[in-house]
């Protein structure tokens, strides 16, 4: 028996963690969580990039759903003063990185997001342009544009069938634009939360790329 089993049969006569854990999280309950991406690196010779993340997401209040937007809203650009690693420092007021997601904490407390890094080869790209290739390649299981969502007002979101989630890589892959792979940013927010902040992250991609995001609570 652990030491926390142990301190519930203390407490309360009763053997059971995953009771004390659910009684300590809600000490302290968290309405809103945010997600910014602090850093990407390129593990690749090259030192001259342009590049954009793709962002997919559960819908905040459809469950059978996702959407999908581009960040930011002009690809950002690596040269060799960068040292193939770029890091989103903003002026925005309470934000250390580019901000991607805000949104009520989901009942069981768990989050999914995967995130694609892409170079595009064109002096310009329209990234809205990629929402409309992904739209039309999923057909019927796209449901259209929105707006007002996870904390943003201007920033484009597709809403698709969450069964159709499997079709983007496909749908990417047609794309001329050089793929880094995509990661996942599940987080399951768990205790530590209740004592931290903000909690940074580090994953690699699965194309010669890593990424330093950072999920945090707002009160």
């Amino acid at each position: 028996m652990t030491a926390t089993a142990l301190y519930y049969k203390f407490v309360t006569g009763v053997e059971g963690e995953d009771t004390l854990l659910s009684l300590v999280i809600n000490l302290n309950p968290m309405t809103r969580v945010r997600l910014e991406i602090d850093e990407v690196q390129i593990h690749r010779p090259k030192k001259r990039w342009k590049l954009y993340f793709l962002v997919v997401t559960d819908h905040p209040t459809e469950e059978d759903k996702m959407i999908i937007t581009t960040l930011p809203h002009e690809p950002f650009k690596l040269s060799r003063r960068h040292e193939n690693s770029f890091q989103f420092d903003t002026d925005d007021a309470g934000s250390n990185g580019l901000f991607v997601l805000s949104r009520d904490l989901p009942e069981d407390r768990e989050l999914n997001v995967h995130i694609y890094l892409r170079h595009t080869r064109k002096a310009t790209r329209d990234l809205g342009e990629i929402l409309k290739d992904i739209e039309a390649g999923i057909g019927g299981d796209a449901f259209g544009m929105v707006t007002d969502v996870v904390g943003t007002s201007t920033l484009p979101w597709l809403v698709v069938a969450k069964k159709a989630v499997p079709l983007i890589g496909k749908i990417l892959y047609k794309l001329k634009d050089r793929d880094f792979g995509f990661l996942s940013a599940f987080e399951r927010f768990g205790p530590e939360f209740e004592d931290l902040y903000e909690i940074d992250r580090k994953k690699e991609f699965s194309g010669d790329a890593s990424l330093v995001y950072s999920w945090s609570v707002e009160e």
